[in-house]
């Protein structure tokens, strides 16, 4: 559910424009290099990747054909922030594209940094959304975008300030249940190809450091880093554990992504 809701926005949208900051200065002059915040029992899991493609039809078509996928659903808050888009199921997680309709989003801004397509945001689940909150903002986190759906509420990360990749907290009413991907998303007809999103990695100028930084922030669950080198920082690969194990290894691009199968 990328910057979207079912319905627009029932909180406050923080405006980022007016105040941009490097977040590995920024985060080093809060906590020194190495500290780690433990949760105890609370839970957090991916639960959806995004993408961004300057042709969501295409895009629709290259990700069914890939994965055997059908559309579950398309989410009509999205068009609230200039989008429309196309979910998939993936046993009980989810894979969306997005792709901008009007000027000015902050997707196609990104298209216009990536150069293509890409990667766009990652999504967890959580059963403590409030006390996740306040750890991130005291560290000097921002959240862009703070809304409620139909039995869910998620808070979006500001990608300045975390570094790599746009991030989601999502916490649905009952545990397990997911209001973005759509009232269907149970009945779906299940992949021959994959069976469930393992992880997803995030290039950046260094690595060891994100690493670090989102452990301290305590979203670094099913993620790893790499140098991006020259290039962009973003969502750059995503795991997939894959149904037939003789694929084990394998990898194809979808949307400027890296898909590697796992067995």
């Amino acid at each position: 559910m990328p910057l979207s809701s079912q319905s627009p926005p029932t909180k406050n949208v923080t405006n980022v424009t007016s105040h941009v900051v490097d977040f590995r200065r920024a985060w080093r002059t809060l906590v020194p290099i190495g500290f780690q915040v433990v949760y105890g029992s609370s839970m957090i899991r991916l639960r959806q990747i995004a993408l961004v493609a300057h042709s969501l039809d295409q895009a629709v078509t290259d990700i069914s054909a890939a994965l055997d996928v059908d559309v579950i659903y398309r989410d009509p808050g999205v068009g609230f922030f200039g989008l429309h888009n196309a979910l998939f199921c993936i046993g009980d997680q989810f894979l969306e594209v997005v792709s901008p309709i009007q000027e000015g989003t902050t997707a196609g801004r990104l298209l216009d940094k990536l150069g293509g397509d890409g990667g766009y945001m990652a999504l967890y689940e959580v059963d403590d959304l409030d006390a996740r909150i306040d750890h991130v903002k005291s560290l000097g986190i921002r959240t862009v975008w703070e809304g409620t759906g139909d039995a869910i509420r998620g808070r979006h990360l500001h990608p300045r300030d975390t570094g790599g990749t746009l991030v989601s907290l999502d916490q649905p009413d009952i545990a397990g249940e997911w209001a973005w991907g759509g009232p269907q998303w149970k009945s779906r007809r299940a992949s021959s190809v994959v069976s469930a999103i393992d992880s997803f990695t995030v290039s950046v100028p260094d690595a060891d450091f994100a690493r670090q930084h989102w452990t301290q922030l305590g979203i670094n669950a099913a993620v790893r880093f790499v140098p991006c080198g020259d290039e962009p920082e973003g969502l750059t690969e995503v795991t997939m554990k894959c149904v037939d194990s003789s694929r084990d290894g394998g990898s194809f691009q979808l949307c400027g992504v890296t898909i590697t199968l796992k067995a």
